[in-house]
């Protein structure tokens, strides 16, 4: 029987990966995007193998109740993975709590509708588990797990409104899984960074770009939790694929602080001009672990982040974003 599955936010960068290697393994991908007929945003995903025989665009919207029915209708798993990402906003609410909240809950009573699927797989934040009061207090000895729940009060005191909304999009997630019977799994990953395959960069990519050429916003002595958007891609196939995945699980290959990836930058291009990390910039504690034992069980093995730098840096070169 043809494999059929659903990928919302196709065009975005974690699921860019996630549609390249859907259709690798011979599934057929209905990937919904905001403008189907917007090259800039969809011709890195029609140049993929596999796209001609088995990728189909559609256009929906996050806040349009029902834009989803068609779509989700005969396919066996739908993943969730559209919703925006920015930090610095200036109407939180209409810019990423409505499209993420409302967004998921749209998802979701399309899928509720439809009597094809079999599970539903999303993808949230770690930015969901963290964010409380507990977090204040993060020893070396403290492990994160999938137990630790994000507080919408917490996040509202900090203005932080990406947690915020993705928070609340988990909440309202569970609830509608439970209250309708959908096999759901809520997927969170950290810092996502690793080649892009969208011609725009992302959020979490710029970042890293803006920092190696000019030393700018990661700070040195703060914790990154991070992951390569690889493993994010293929943990959202082993979600799918494997019968046992349940609940929540946290992605994060590595939690370091950002001199640690300078050091490994600094090792392998020599050519940068990035910035020298004092001794005290340099936290002689360990930084707080978040748990890989639930991401393992469904056969997930991180890339080292040194692979991850590595390879993100030489795609840069590679677009000519870069001089090594």
């Amino acid at each position: 029987m043809e494999k059929v599955v659903c990928v919302t936010g196709a065009s975005g960068y974690i699921a860019s990966w996630l549609v390249k290697l859907l259709l690798e393994r011979g599934y057929t991908v209905r990937a919904t995007v905001r403008n189907p007929r917007d090259s800039s945003k969809v011709a890195h995903l029609k140049s993929l193998e596999g796209a001609n025989e088995r990728l189909h665009l559609y256009e929906a919207d996050l806040l349009d109740e029902g834009s989803f029915d068609s779509v989700v209708d005969g396919c066996q798993t739908v993943f969730h993975t559209a919703s925006p990402v920015a930090i610095n906003v200036s109407d939180p609410q209409t810019e990423l709590i409505d499209p993420a909240l409302k967004g998921t809950v749209n998802v979701l009573n399309s899928c509720i509708k439809a009597s094809t699927i079999k599970r539903v797989v999303i993808t949230s934040s770690v930015t969901s588990v963290i964010f409380n009061y507990d977090s204040l207090n993060l020893g070396e000895d403290v492990i994160v797990d999938e137990t630790w729940f994000s507080d919408p009060i917490f996040c509202r005191e900090r203005n932080d409104w990406y947690s915020l909304s993705k928070t609340l999009a988990e909440t309202a997630a569970w609830k509608m899984a439970r209250e309708n019977g959908l096999d759901l799994v809520t997927l969170h990953p950290g810092f996502t960074i690793g080649p892009p395959l969208q011609q725009s960069l992302n959020l979490s990519c710029s970042a890293l770009l803006n920092f190696i050429k000019e030393g700018k916003q990661l700070v040195p002595n703060v914790v990154y939790r991070c992951v390569d958007v690889r493993d994010v891609a293929l943990a959202h196939i082993a979600a799918m694929e494997n019968p046992s995945a349940n609940g929540r699980y946290c992605l994060v290959g590595r939690v370091a602080y950002w001199f640690e990836a300078i050091d490994i930058l600094k090792r392998n291009f020599p050519s940068l001009n990035l910035p020298t990390v004092t001794t005290e910039d340099r936290p002689a504690k360990q930084p707080y672990q978040i748990s890989k034992e639930r991401a393992e069980s469904l056969g997930i093995s991180f890339r080292p982040l040194e692979d991850t730098l590595k390879d993100t840096v030489e795609c840069f070169r590679e677009r000519n974003l870069l001089t090594l």
